[in-house]
C-alpha cells in the first residue's frame, strides 16, 4: 500500500501511530521507489542499445559490401631475410675472390696484384667501421667476415708469390699465429669492437699454430699431444677470463675440441709405454690435461660443469699414475695398483676448504674406479659360480684334486685373478668405512656384505685348497649367510637369504664330482634349511628349500644303491608326505603355500621316475592320494579331494593295465560306486539336489562303456548283465521319481534289447515275402492312426510324470 494513501487513511482515525513506526513506514517506501527506479533505468539503458543495434544492422543490409580478403601474413621475417641476403652476398663475394687469386692471378704484375688484394682488403676491413656508425650492423658483420677471409687469400697469395720455396706446414702454422694476432687486434679497434665475428675468428686460428709447429718441426708424439693440451689450456683461460659470449663458446668448444684429442693421444701413448720413462711422459701428459680440467673446474660457473670437470680430472689422475705404475709392477697387481690410486681419491673428502662440486667429483671419480675394478673380477667370479655347472654331464665321474679343478671342470682359469680378493676386500672396505649418508649407509652396507660373500666364495678357488677343503668353506658359508639372515634387519635378510641359495646350489654341483660328496652334501643342505625354518622369517624359502634337498638325497640314495627309478620314487614319496606334517604344523603362515607347492612338484617327480613300471606306478598313485586326502582333511584345503579321487582312480586303472584287464567295467566301476556313494550323501544333506547333478556322472561313467562294449560283443553274457543293471537302475529311478537313472537306465535297457533281438528282426525280415514288409508298415500306420490322440495322452501324461520327478 503506498505510503500516501496509508497516511491519509491514518489521518482520517482519531489515532496516531507512534514517530517512530511512522519513520519506518517512510523509510520502506523511499527504499522501494529507489528499488523502481533503478530497474527502469536499467531497462531504458537496454532499450536504447537495442535500438541502435537494430538500425546499424538495417543500414548494413542496405548497402552493398564489397567482398573482403585476409591480409597476407608474411612467412619470412624482415631480419631473416636481411641476414640471409647479408651472408649470401658475403659467401659470394668471398667465393669471387677465391677465384681471382687462384686463377686469373697470373694475368697481372706483381705491382698489380699487391695493389688489387691490398686495395680490396683494406677497403673490406675499412667499410665495417662506416657502416657500423650508421647502424647497419648486420651488413658490418657480413662485410667484416670478408674482409677476414681475404686476410687468408693474402696469406696464401704470399706464399704462392714471395714464399713458395719455404716449408708449407710451418708457414701455415706462423700465418694462422698472424692472422689470429691481427684477427684480435682488429676486433679490439674502438672503430670495430661491436662486431661480433673478429674475435671468435681469431680464437679459431689460435687452435693451429702450436699443432703445426710440433708437425712442422718433426716432433715426436708426445710433443704432439703437449701441443694439444697447451692449446686446450689456454682456450680454457680464455673461456674463463673473456666475458664475451661467443668468445666463451668458442673457446669452450675449443677447449674440449683440442683437449679431447690431446688425452686420446696421451691416453693411447700410455697404454703403449714399454718402460717406465715412456709411461711417465704420457702420465706427465696426462697429468697436464688433470690439471687444466682441475683449475677450469675450480674457477667455472655451474654446479654440473665443475662436477664433469672435477670427474675427468679424477680419472685422469689415476690413468696418469696408474700408467707408470702398470710398468713397474707383475701384471696381476696393475687393476689393484689403479683402485689404490682411485681409493687414494677419497682424501678429497676431508678437505672442507673445496668447493662441494669439487668433492663430489673426486668422490664420483673414485667410485667410477672402483667399479671398473669390480668390473675386472666378473669373469673370475662367474668361473667360480657357474663353472661347477659341468658336473652336471660328468656326474660321479671322480673326484677333483683341489677347488679350482672343481669349478673349472674343462673351462680355462683366467689370468691374473689371484689378486680379485683384494679388488673386492678393498671396495667393500670402502663402503664399510667410507659413506656415511644416512640414506645410502643401509645399501653400502649390503654391498659390502655381498662383495665379503664374493670374497669368500674365490678364495679356495684361487689358492686351489683340497677339495673337500672347499667344499667344507661352501658349507660354512651357506650356514653363515642364513645365520646372518636369520638375525638381521629384513632387507640384509633377504641380501643373505640369497647369498645362501647361490652358495648352495654352488655347493651342490661342486659335490656331483664324488658320489659321496654328494650324498653327504645333499644331507647336510637339507638339514641345514631345515633348521633355519622353525619360528624364523625365512621359512617361506627355507623350507621349500629343505624339500628340494630332500628329494634330491632321496634319488640320489636310490641311485647309489642301483635301485632302478621306479623304486626310488617310493623314497622320493616322503618328500610330499612330510610338506603334508610341515603345513599342517605352519597353519596360516606364507611358507603354506609354497611349501606345499615344493610337494607336489616332489609327488611329479615320484610319478615321473615310477612311469616305467606299471605296478610300482599304481602303488605311487595310491599313495599320493593317500598324501592328497590327508591334506584335504583340513577345512581350507576340502577342494583337494577331488585330486586324491583321481589319484585313487588312476592307480586302479594303471593297475588293472599292468593285470592286462581288458574289461571296460573294471575300469568304471571303481568310479561309479564312489561317485553314486558321494551323490547319495549330497542328495541326503541337500534334498533340492538334482538327480542329473547327484546320480548322473557316476551311472554315465559305467553304463554309456559298458553299452559301447556291449553293441560290439558276440557273447550273451555282457548284454544279460548290463539289461539286467539297466533293468534295475530304471525301476530304482521310477520307485524314487528320479529322473536321471529312469533316463539313463531306460535307455541302456532299451538300447540293450534292440542289440540282443536285431538278429531275430533280420532273420524274421528275410522269411517274409517281399510284399509282407510294406504291408506290415501299412498296417502300422493305420493303427498308429487311428490310436494316434490316445497315443499324445499317453505321452503327455508321461512327461507330467518325468516332469514331477528329480
Amino acid at each position: 500500500m503506498p505510503y500516501g494513501v496509508t497516511r491519509t487513511t491514518l489521518r482520517g482515525m482519531t489515532h496516531l501511530p507512534p514517530p517512530a513506526e511512522e519513520l519506518r513506514l517512510l523509510d520502506a517506501e523511499l527504499w522501494q521507489l529507489d528499488a523502481r527506479r533503478t530497474q527502469l533505468l536499467a531497462r531504458r539503458a537496454w532499450l536504447i542499445t537495442t535500438l541502435h543495434q537494430t538500425q546499424q544492422q538495417a543500414r548494413a543490409q542496405a548497402q552493398p559490401q564489397p567482398p573482403s580478403a585476409a591480409p597476407h601474413r608474411p612467412e619470412t621475417a624482415a631480419p631473416s631475410v636481411q641476414n640471409v641476403l647479408l651472408v649470401l652476398g658475403g659467401v659470394l663475394l668471398t667465393l669471387a675472390a677465391a677465384v681471382f687469386t687462384l686463377v686469373s692471378w697470373g694475368h697481372m704484375g706483381i705491382t698489380g696484384r699487391a695493389l688489387v688484394l691490398g686495395a680490396v682488403t683494406l677497403a673490406a676491413l675499412a667499410v665495417p667501421a662506416l657502416l657500423l656508425r650508421r647502424g647497419l650492423r648486420s651488413t658490418a658483420e657480413s662485410v667484416a667476415g670478408l674482409g677476414l677471409a681475404l686476410t687468408v687469400l693474402d696469406a696464401y697469395a704470399l706464399h704462392e708469390a714471395a714464399l713458395a720455396g719455404t716449408d708449407g706446414t710451418g708457414y701455415a702454422a706462423a700465418a694462422t699465429a698472424v692472422l689470429a694476432g691481427v684477427w684480435s687486434a682488429y676486433g679490439l679497434l674502438p672503430a670495430t669492437a661491436a662486431l661480433r665475428l673478429p674475435l671468435p675468428g681469431a680464437l679459431s686460428a689460435a687452435q693451429f699454430p702450436l699443432l703445426l709447429w710440433a708437425l712442422s718441426a718433426g716432433a715426436d708424439p708426445y710433443a704432439i699431444s703437449a701441443a694439444l693440451l697447451v692449446t686446450a689450456g689456454l682456450d680454457a683461460v680464455v673461456a674463463l677470463r673473456v666475458p664475451t659470449a661467443s668468445v666463451r663458446i668458442s673457446a669452450v668448444v675449443g677447449a674440449y675440441g683440442t683437449g679431447g684429442w690431446g688425452v686420446l693421444a696421451a691416453g693411447w701413448l700410455s697404454l703403449t709405454a714399454d718402460g717406465p720413462g715412456a709411461a711417465a711422459r704420457a702420465g706427465a701428459l696426462l697429468l697436464l690435461a688433470a690439471g687444466i680440467a682441475l683449475a677450469a673446474a675450480w674457477r667455472g660457473q655451474g654446479a654440473t660443469h665443475t662436477l664433469g670437470l672435477t670427474i675427468a680430472s679424477g680419472l685422469l689422475t689415476v690413468a696418469a699414475l696408474g700408467g707408470v705404475t702398470r710398468t713397474v709392477v707383475p701384471s696381476e697387481w696393475v687393476v689393484p695398483a689403479h683402485l689404490a690410486l682411485g681409493v687414494a681419491l677419497l682424501t678429497v673428502l676431508r678437505a672442507v676448504r673445496l668447493p662441494d662440486a669439487v668433492r663430489h667429483g673426486f668422490l664420483w671419480a673414485s667410485a667410477a674406479v672402483q667399479a671398473l675394478a669390480l668390473l675386472w673380477t666378473l669373469p673370475v667370479l662367474a668361473l667360480v659360480v657357474l663353472g661347477p655347472a659341468g658336473w652336471m654331464g660328468r656326474v660321479w665321474s671322480g673326484a677333483p684334486s683341489d677347488a679350482r679343478a672343481a669349478v673349472t671342470v674343462e673351462a680355462p682359469w683366467p689370468p691374473d685373478a689371484a689378486t680379485a680378493p683384494v679388488v673386492l676386500l678393498v671396495v667393500a672396505s670402502v663402503l664399510a668405512l667410507v659413506v656415511r649418508a644416512e640414506q645410502w649407509r643401509s645399501r653400502a652396507r649390503f654391498g659390502a656384505l655381498g662383495l665379503l660373500w664374493a670374497t669368500a666364495l674365490l678364495l679356495p678357488a684361487i689358492l686351489a685348497v683340497p677339495y673337500l677343503a672347499g667344499m667344507a668353506v661352501l658349507g660354512v658359508m651357506t650356514a653363515a649367510a642364513l645365520y646372518l639372515g636369520r638375525t638381521t634387519t629384513p632387507g640384509a635378510r633377504i641380501t643373505a637369504l640369497v647369498l645362501a641359495l647361490v652358495t648352495a646350489v654352488d655347493l651342490t654341483l661342486a659335490s656331483l664330482a664324488s658320489q659321496t660328496a654328494t650324498l653327504v652334501v645333499l644331507s647336510v643342505l637339507a638339514a641345514l634349511f631345515a633348521a633355519f625354518s622353525w619360528r624364523t622369517g625365512l621359512t617361506a624359502f627355507t623350507a621349500p628349500a629343505a624339500l628340494v634337498y630332500a628329494a634330491a638325497l632321496a634319488s640320489a640314495t636310490g641311485a647309489a644303491v642301483d635301485w632302478p627309478p621306479a623304486r626310488t620314487a617310493l623314497l622320493v614319496l616322503a618328500v610330499p608326505a612330510a610338506a603334508v606334517l610341515l603345513a599342517t604344523r605352519l597353519g596360516e603362515s606364507r611358507a603354506v603355500v609354497a611349501v606345499e607347492v615344493t610337494g607336489a612338484a616332489a609327488g611329479l617327480l615320484a610319478v615321473g621316475l615310477a612311469v616305467t613300471d606299471p605296478p610300482l606306478l599304481a602303488l605311487v598313485l595310491a599313495l599320493c592320494g593317500v598324501i592328497a586326502a590327508g591334506t584335504a582333511l583340513r577345512p581350507d584345503r576340502r577342494p583337494v579331494g577331488y585330486a586324491a579321487t583321481a589319484l585313487f582312480v588312476l592307480a586302479a586303472w594303471v593297475r588293472l593295465a599292468a593285470w592286462e584287464v581288458g574289461t571296460p567295467e573294471a575300469y568304471t566301476l571303481p568310479v561309479t560306486v564312489p561317485a553314486l556313494l558321494v551323490g547319495a550323501l549330497r542328495r541326503r544333506r541337500d534334498p533340492g539336489a538334482s538327480s542329473w547333478t547327484a546320480y548322473g556322472p557316476g551311472l554315465a561313467a559305467t553304463l554309456l562303456p559298458s553299452l559301447a562294449a556291449a553293441w560290439g560283443d558276440s557273447h550273451w553274457t555282457r548284454p544279460l548283465l548290463l539289461g539286467v543293471a539297466a533293468l534295475l537302475v530304471t525301476l530304482l529311478g521310477a520307485r524314487h521319481h528320479l529322473q536321471a537313472p529312469l533316463v539313463l537306465g531306460g535307455s541302456a535297457l532299451a538300447l540293450v534289447t534292440l542289440h540282443e533281438l536285431a538278429p531275430y528282426v533280420v532273420q524274421v525280415t528275410g522269411a517274409l515275402p517281399r510284399w509282407a514288409p510294406p504291408a506290415l508298415a501299412g498296417l502300422l500306420l493305420l493303427a498308429l492312426g487311428a490310436t494316434y490322440e490316445q497315443r499324445i495322452r499317453d505321452v503327455r501324461r508321461v512327461r507330467d510324470v518325468l516332469g514331477r520327478m528329480n
